[in-house]
């Protein structure tokens, strides 16, 4: 065997190698986040919150994955600020004292505007969401309207925006002289819509998105749908890092990738401009 013969191996090893490292040196310069080190929890990553109980929005598959829309949308956020996702699987009551507290940068599962909640941190709205009321797929109540539920037993997510808007629901309903329905609350949804299924509740009160899931599935129909359309938002403690956010967002909707990540999952995107909401 000639040096040439022996050599040819090694030499296209070491040109293969040395373009590998050539085309490797812009992908690991080309992306320098410009949000400020003071703004994050830890250096180069997005720290996310998200409560993984609300198919098809946010959800862990069978093998443990974090998976869905808002999840999809973190990390495309995350990849335009050049920071790394990291998500930390919380229930929802827990999310805003640890926000406060600096144990994630962002919470990210669709939290609900309110002007109590915009003066305590910094929310940029992105989504709209209602209420939706859920019964097994006979609907043997005939369930058409919120009155339909006086004097049965419903069952919700605890801490969340849909509980505040079922106890609305009950409030109006004595206000108004009729039976209130008996709200029961648990720790998740799918444990709510269990109970349903069971026939331990009567109906389930859920935003759209997670009612018409469990319609999909089967078992379950959505007998009610747009109740109290409000915004959702992500939220996060930096004044700097919810801008950067807003603006990802905002290239988003202007590139188009914003609309087609909504398509995807069967849901309707923000027409209106993104920006940090404002405390009234």
């Amino acid at each position: 065997m000639s040096f040439r013969s022996f050599a040819r191996p090694f030499l296209l090893s070491g040109a293969l190698a040395l373009a590998a490292a050539l085309n490797a040196q812009p992908a690991a310069a080309a992306c320098t986040s410009s949000i400020p080190a003071d703004a994050l929890i830890k250096k180069g990553a997005l720290i996310m919150s998200t409560n993984p109980t609300l198919p098809p929005l946010q959800y862990t598959d069978g093998s443990g994955q974090l998976k869905g829309m808002r999840i999809e949308l973190g990390e495309e956020i995350a990849r335009r600020l050049c920071l790394t996702p990291e998500y930390v699987k919380i229930d929802f009551d827990a999310m805003v004292p640890g926000l406060q507290g600096g144990r994630w940068d962002v919470i990210n599962t669709g939290i609900f505007v309110t002007d109590a909640r915009t003066r305590i941190m910094q929310m940029i709205p992105y989504e709209n969401q209602a209420i939706s009321i859920s019964a097994t797929s006979s609907n043997p109540l005939k369930i058409t309207k919120t009155d339909d539920l006086a004097g049965h037993t419903v069952a919700v997510e605890i801490g969340g925006f849909e509980e505040a808007q079922a106890r609305a629901m009950m409030k109006d309903m004595t206000v108004r002289g009729l039976t209130p329905f008996t709200l029961r609350t648990f720790d998740t949804f799918s444990i709510a819509y269990q109970a349903l299924a069971a026939g331990q509740v009567d109906a389930v009160v859920s935003i759209d998105a997670v009612a018409g899931e469990y319609q999909k599935r089967g078992g379950f129909a959505r007998v009610v749908s747009g109740i109290h359309p409000t915004p959702v938002a992500l939220a996060a403690k930096s004044p700097a890092l919810a801008s950067a956010i807003a603006g990802v967002l905002d290239e988003m909707q202007k590139d188009g990738s914003y609309q087609k990540l909504f398509a995807k999952y069967g849901m309707k995107p923000l027409d209106a401009p993104i920006a940090v909401a404002q405390p009234k």
